[in-house]
């Protein structure tokens, strides 16, 4: 530890930012200060090391031999006390907070969310209804819920559930529905923003017949249900999106034809950080509902032909 006396913390900051994010400019406005400040402190902290962690070049800073990897390993210093910080946040375990998409949240976790409670009195849980990317990290966020292909860097993530994707409509309209030929005559209710579109579930599915014509499009999966809801269409929906209205009978799957986008459901947690008593409480609890609730909806899952672009957590 008498190593650290060498050189002050904010130099050694200064040194970790601009390596990680490639130029003074992007260091500052991470740490909030100015361009020069930034360039004093790396060149004194250099002069504290006695060592050049950065070439000059006319195309700006480029690390040195020995600046590569002393940069690498300070970058994972730095991220472990950045998580060391992050768990003094999470001392409260009567409160568990969760950063989940507003979909989700609203269509799916609010339904069901009592029966966790009943199970759990003694844990609170605080929703964080967002698609912005969460630094969990740095974060007073117990656990995020994401869809997409996995993988995210620096994060732990854990399976839920595959993304399946079948068509949805309002009762009235599934009795005009008998095979997949007949969507052709019906209006569909589309996502703008879904990149599973009616024509890959259709290959996906190995159906030739054509697709739904398109009456209303929207920006927001939430209104696209809506609109089905009310009639106006059929929608292709997920089972988060439209469990609970099967369900309560105000929506009919009229062909049991449920297909894998390529995506999946995910727990994401910070990585290094001991998994709370909550935590584990909640992920088991949701495993549970979310099979129970697949299970009902989903009948046998073609599985997809072509992976849908990816998602972030």
């Amino acid at each position: 530890m008498k190593n650290l006396n060498r050189v002050h913390l904010n130099g050694l900051r200064a040194l970790e930012a601009v390596g990680r994010l490639g130029s003074l400019q992007a260091a500052a406005e991470e740490l909030g200060v100015t361009v020069g400040a930034v360039s004093q402190q790396v060149i004194k902290a250099e002069e504290q090391l006695g060592r050049a962690i950065f070439e000059r070049t006319a195309r700006g800073l480029r690390e040195t031999a020995f600046g590569g990897p002393f940069l690498t390993r300070l970058s994972v210093a730095f991220r472990q006390l950045s998580e060391a910080v992050a768990t003094t946040r999470r001392r409260d375990d009567a409160i568990l907070t969760i950063s989940v998409a507003p979909i989700f949240a609203s269509r799916w976790l609010i339904h069901r969310i009592d029966r966790f409670t009943a199970a759990h009195p003694d844990i609170g849980l605080r929703i964080e209804a967002t698609t912005t990317l969460v630094d969990l990290a740095r974060s007073d966020v117990d656990l995020a819920i994401r869809v997409g292909p996995g993988g995210w860097p620096d994060v732990v993530t854990e399976f839920l559930i595959p993304q399946v994707v079948f068509p949805v409509c309002a009762p009235s309209l599934a009795e005009k529905i008998r095979t997949p030929a007949d969507l052709a005559a019906q209006p569909a209710v589309v996502d703008g923003n879904d990149v599973y579109t009616w024509e890959r579930w259709l290959k996906a599915a190995g159906l030739d017949v054509a697709p739904p014509r398109a009456r209303h499009v929207f920006s927001d999966a939430s209104l696209c249900l809506d609109a089905a809801l009310a009639g106006q269409g059929v929608l292709l929906a997920y089972p988060v999106l439209a469990s609970w209205a099967l369900k309560e009978g105000r929506l009919v799957a009229p062909l049991p034809i449920h297909v894998e986008t390529g995506m999946g459901y995910y727990f994401v947690t910070a990585p290094g950080v001991p998994e709370p008593r909550k935590v584990a409480l909640f992920k088991q609890w949701l495993r549970a509902a979310v099979a129970e609730d697949v299970d009902r909806v989903t009948g046998a899952v073609i599985p997809a032909r072509a992976a849908a672009s990816p998602s972030s957590p």
